[in-house]
């Protein structure tokens, strides 16, 4: 099942592409003759030094020498050719999957993700297309052209070398690969989700240090970090001794191929049915021949865990969503927002609030409290339209602005950033956004990464300028004054009040004074 759909994935992202096969065919051509030119190089070199040694008249040697130099040259024009031309088809897929992939995302709510986990399967996990078609595909397709070819051209000097040739590179280029795709299976397979864990624990790491120092609980948070990274240590040392033991039999096999060579060879040239300058063509070919597949046992094991990544894709795109992905219209607009008997929760996981009952007018200012993982966020959401009601009536406005208490801030010009809240709005809309939050701060401004170059009050007050880029006509305040001092968040809320002033607002916080602020409060048990 899982194999049917890689390979289903991988024939739709080719198809994708109008001239995807011709070039994904054109690719395995060229890796075929830049391979094959490396094994004729090799027979073709020991032929000219055999028979030099003849001591012939130099024109005998003349078209030998230019052979020679024209497989040199062309190993290199053709595999320089080939890692364009395959580089080109797999970034193109890749580019493709990325592209549906960031298209579901945008079909369904992010609220309650996993962050860490699934930036693994936007960015490594999509990238083993690139590994699938360059590392495995192309490689493996093009070698059973060379060996083939090889093979038939060796039986026209000695069949029973090329028969042992044959056997020792199907036991190097496929039994060998396959005995360490299945030792190392289980390894591979649990170590593309055990990155993806990494990943999760490194990012709530990195939000969380100051809280986890402030309340002494880094050493537990490091030390599960930790264990999660000598778990995938121990299966990447695992996949990685199978691979040396699998690299040995093919250097063993390869050895093989030219002993046995050697032996067929040897006493056939004693009796006369081989040429002498011909045995040292049989005898080193093979060593050409095995650098070939040199590499395919490494392509077994990025075979398995590049199937393993694009599951973990196909499973984000074949979820059902959740919810929309941004605030949606409604079919029956009111000024500010009325909930009548409403019970809300995430689609497919029941009920977690019910028996909503509240509204919030045009100019008012409504708390909702509870306790923490009680269900305010959720009910948010589905204020927002992001997820539907469960039962009930819900009636908002259409203009719904969300102020997120992690807002991601990103590392671009601070009126990129306000644009996020109004693609479309003009740079003296910037302006008075930021303006109107308070922020006094250059349009042009770079902003590092994650907002670490801003203070917590100006992440959250550039935050706020995005809400205001556009006209609401409800805003959903979620914990506005979490992480700010006293005095921060007094002057913050100040400007919030003044620059929403007669809008409707619902306001999701702890915060006692803020709470005293609100018109009315909503307790959530």
């Amino acid at each position: 099942m899982r194999r049917s759909r890689t390979l289903r994935l991988l024939t739709e992202l080719l198809a994708s592409d109008p001239r995807g096969k011709r070039r994904f065919s054109l690719s395995v051509l060229l890796a075929s003759m830049a391979s094959g030119a490396s094994v004729a190089l090799m027979g073709l070199s020991a032929w000219l030094i055999s028979r030099a040694a003849e001591m012939p008249p130099v024109l005998f040697l003349q078209a030998a020498a230019v052979g020679v130099r024209f497989f040199g040259i062309s190993r290199g024009v053709f595999r320089y050719v080939e890692r364009l031309v395959g580089h080109d088809v797999a970034l193109r897929m890749q580019s493709a999957l990325r592209i549906r992939v960031y298209e579901k995302l945008s079909a369904t709510t992010l609220i309650g993700r996993r962050r860490g986990d699934l930036l693994t399967r936007v960015v490594a996990d999509v990238a083993a297309v690139q590994d699938l078609v360059v590392r495995v595909l192309i490689p493996v397709l093009s070698a059973s052209l060379v060996i083939v070819g090889t093979t038939v051209v060796l039986a026209r000097f000695s069949l029973a070398s090329a028969l042992v040739l044959l056997v020792t590179a199907i036991v190097a280029g496929a039994l060998l690969p396959l005995f360490a795709q299945r030792a190392s299976r289980k390894a591979d397979l649990a170590a593309v989700p055990t990155r993806g864990a990494l990943a999760d624990g490194v990012r709530e790491l990195s939000r969380t240090t100051g809280d986890l120092v402030a309340y002494g609980a880094e050493d537990a948070v490091l030390e599960d970090l930790l264990a999660i990274d000598d778990k995938l240590r121990r299966q990447e040392a695992r996949a990685a001794w199978v691979r040396g033991v699998a690299t040995a039999g093919q250097i063993i096999a390869a050895g093989t191929a030219v002993v046995a060579a050697l032996a067929i060879g040897g006493p056939a040239v004693a009796s006369g049915n081989l040429a002498p300058r011909l045995l040292a063509v049989i005898v080193l070919t093979p060593l050409a021949l095995h650098e070939v597949f040199g590499a395919f046992t490494s392509a077994a094991q990025t075979w398995t865990r590049s199937r393993a990544a694009l599951t973990r894709i196909t499973d984000v795109l074949d979820a059902d969503p959740v919810g929309a992905g941004d605030v949606t219209e409604s079919d029956d607009p009111a000024p500010g927002l009325e909930l009548r008997d409403v019970s809300v929760g995430w689609p497919g996981a029941g009920v977690v609030q019910e028996s909503l009952n509240f509204h919030v007018d045009p100019g008012e200012r409504v708390a909702l409290v509870g306790a923490s993982g009680i269900g305010k966020t959720t009910v948010a959401a589905t204020a927002m339209g992001l997820i539907p009601p469960l039962s009930g009536t819900m009636r908002r406005a259409n203009k719904v602005g969300y102020l997120a208490q992690d807002a991601h801030i990103f590392t671009t010009s601070v009126a990129e950033n306000v644009r996020i809240g109004n693609k479309d709005a003009t740079d003296q809309q910037v302006a008075l956004a930021l303006l109107g939050a308070g922020l006094e701060m250059s349009a042009d401004r770079l902003i590092g990464e994650a907002g670490t170059t801003l203070s917590g009050g100006e992440r959250r007050r550039l935050a706020l300028a995005r809400v205001l880029a556009d006209k609401r006509e409800l805003l959903i305040l979620d914990e506005p004054t979490e992480h700010l001092d006293t005095a921060t968040a007094r002057a913050l809320m100040e400007d919030v009040w003044r620059a929403t002033e007669g809008r409707a607002a619902l306001v999701i916080t702890h915060d006692p004074e803020l709470i005293k602020a609100c018109d009315r409060v909503v307790r959530l048990s």
